[in-house]
């Protein structure tokens, strides 16, 4: 008699298509948690360090749930996409009950983690994401403009998140520059992704609206709004140092090389998967080190 194989993912392989499809490689943009506390010179202490960890996890815990569910809403475009075909759900490696109950356990777990600081803000901040990645998985990201402002507004509140977890306060030039340069990156995203779909754009309905030139006046705005309020961010700051060495300002450098790397690497077709791009480009991963320690030296020296 001969035996056939059975259609259905193996037990092992379920928890890992399951991982998969929590896109773990997305949990570098969860970093930016760290951004408010850092800049504030607090992750020396253990006790924020400790908050600003936990408020990571249950980022990330909340940011999966939102591609779980983005995956089950669009499986069948996704099987018609050149890569997104390869995801777990799209692919069956994922069973659909599965995904379902990960979709509610999920929030539920970042909502209670975010509790664990001891602040009702953090939580809320968690909600407030979970929300608006609901608005835009339904709705939002059909609507130009709309899809790009609402991926970027997640970045803001990621930042926020860390900052109402140690509690300390964000300025204005800090918000405006995670805001921008989060536009960057999210517009740089569309404008590779309409350059390497080309005819078979049709798969996000965005992109059929976006022009190649309305994305590039785009780039330019954003970029020149992440630069300009990093400079008036890092002289701030550098002015209110007690220092006698201008590290805030000699971070603008290495920032804003990053930046004419980084639109260098749209401008060469790729951008289409940013973490991808921080991940493997080896000029990139050099100006974050340099600026790193160029304003960890000016947090943590003053």
């Amino acid at each position: 008699m001969v035996s056939t194989a059975s259609s259905a993912p193996s037990s092992p392989a379920v928890p890992v298509a399951l991982l998969r499809a929590g896109r773990p490689k997305q949990w570098l943009k969860n970093v930016l948690v760290f951004a408010a506390p850092g800049a504030a010179g607090v992750l020396d202490q253990w006790h924020e360090l400790w908050l600003t960890m936990v408020t990571f996890v249950a980022f990330c815990c909340a940011a999966s749930a939102t591609y779980i569910w983005n995956d089950l809403l669009d499986v069948e475009a996704d099987r018609r996409h050149p890569t997104k075909r390869r995801r777990p759900i799209a692919a069956g490696d994922l069973p659909i009950p599965v995904a379902r109950l990960a979709v509610v356990v999920l929030p539920l777990l970042a909502v209670g983690l975010a509790a664990v600081t001891g602040r009702w803000q953090t939580p809320a901040v968690i909600s407030v994401y979970l929300v608006l990645q609901m608005l835009y998985t339904l709705w939002w990201k059909h609507v130009a403009v709309l899809d790009v402002i609402a991926i970027a507004s997640g970045f803001v509140l990621r930042a926020a998140a860390g900052a109402v977890a140690v509690d300390v306060p964000m300025s204005r030039w800090f918000v405006l520059c995670v805001t921008f340069g989060s536009l960057f990156i999210v517009v740089g995203k569309r404008y590779a992704e309409l350059n390497e779909l080309g005819a078979a754009a049709g798969v996000r309905a965005t992109l059929e609206v976006y022009s190649a030139g309305y994305l590039r006046i785009l780039l330019s705005v954003s970029m020149g709004g992440a630069l300009i309020s990093y400079c008036v961010w890092a002289f701030e700051t550098g002015t209110a140092s007690t220092s006698d060495w201008p590290f805030y300002e000699l971070s603008i450098v290495p920032m804003l090389a990053a930046l004419f790397r980084y639109l260098l690497v749209l401008e060469n077709g790729e951008g289409a998967a940013p973490e991808e791009v921080f991940a493997h480009d080896r000029v990139l991963q050099l100006l974050g080190a340099c600026w790193l320690v160029i304003y960890g030296i000016a947090v943590y020296s003053a």
